[in-house]
C-alpha cells in the first residue's frame, strides 16, 4: 500500500508541503513578471509552459517548464528525506494537485504534464528519462503535445510494472495519470474529432470568460 509505514505526521506534511509547493503558478508569475501580460488571458488559457510559448517568449516557456517540474523534484526531496519513499511519492502527488488545483487562482491550473515529468525524474531518474523519451517521441511523429502527453502518462505505469518499481510510484503515476486524462478531455475530443492543432499552430486569444467561468475555463489549444 502507498501509505504503508506512513505515519499520520508524515502523511499530512506530505499532503500540504507537496500541495503549497505544486500551487505556485509560475506560468503566471513569469508572465506577470516580463510585462507580457497574463498568461491566462492568451491561446488556451493555461498557465503551463506551453500555452506560455504562445507569447512568443521560448525564454519565458523555458522557465516556466522547468520551474513547474522543480517544484514537484522539490516537494519529493524534502520529503523523502525526511519520512522516506512513501512519503516522497505523496509529496509528488499533491505537488501535482497543487498545480492543477491551485488555490491561488481559484483552483483553476494546469494540466500538469511538466510538474508529472518532475515527480517522475525525481522518484526514479530511469523511469523519468524513459517517460520524457516517450513524449518526445510521440511529439517528434504526430507534432501534438496533447497526444504526446497522454501516450507518455498512459505508458509510464506499465513502465514501472515492468522494472519492478515500488507499489508508491505505481500509485502516484497512475493516480496523477488520471487527472491528465481527465483535464486532456477537450484536447481528447478534438483529437477523435482530428481537429487538434500541431505544435507551432498560432493560437487565438484565450475567449472573454462567462458568467462563473474562471480564466482558462475553455482551453482551445494543447496543455
Amino acid at each position: 500500500m502507498i501509505l504503508l509505514g506512513m505515519s499520520p505526521v508524515a502523511l499530512l506534511a506530505a499532503v500540504v508541503v507537496g500541495y503549497l509547493l505544486g500551487s505556485i503558478p509560475f506560468g503566471v508569475i513569469v508572465t506577470r513578471a516580463a510585462g507580457v501580460g497574463d498568461v491566462r488571458n492568451i491561446g488556451s488559457g493555461n498557465i503551463g509552459a506551453t500555452n506560455v510559448l504562445r507569447t512568443g517568449r521560448r525564454d519565458l516557456a523555458l522557465i516556466t517548464l522547468l520551474a513547474d517540474a522543480g517544484k514537484a523534484m522539490l516537494a519529493v526531496v524534502i520529503l523523502r528525506a525526511i519520512y522516506g519513499e512513501d512519503a516522497g511519492a505523496v509529496a509528488g502527488a499533491a505537488a501535482f494537485t497543487g498545480h492543477l488545483f491551485p488555490v491561488w487562482l481559484g483552483f483553476k491550473g494546469g494540466k500538469g504534464v511538466a510538474t508529472f515529468f518532475g515527480v517522475m525524474l525525481t522518484i526514479n531518474w530511469e523511469i523519468g528519462i524513459i517517460s520524457g523519451a516517450l513524449w518526445i517521441l510521440t511529439a517528434a511523429i504526430f507534432r501534438m503535445s496533447s497526444l504526446a502527453a497522454l501516450v507518455a502518462v498512459a505508458l509510464t505505469p506499465l513502465v514501472m510494472l515492468a522494472l519492478g518499481q515500488p507499489m508508491a510510484f505505481l500509485v502516484a503515476a497512475l493516480f496523477m495519470g488520471l487527472l491528465i486524462f481527465l483535464r486532456h478531455d477537450a484536447n481528447i475530443r478534438r483529437l477523435l474529432a482530428g481537429q487538434e492543432p500541431r505544435i507551432g499552430a498560432n493560437a487565438a486569444p484565450a475567449p472573454a470568460p462567462g458568467p462563473g467561468a474562471g480564466p482558462g475555463a475553455d482551453p482551445a489549444s494543447p496543455p
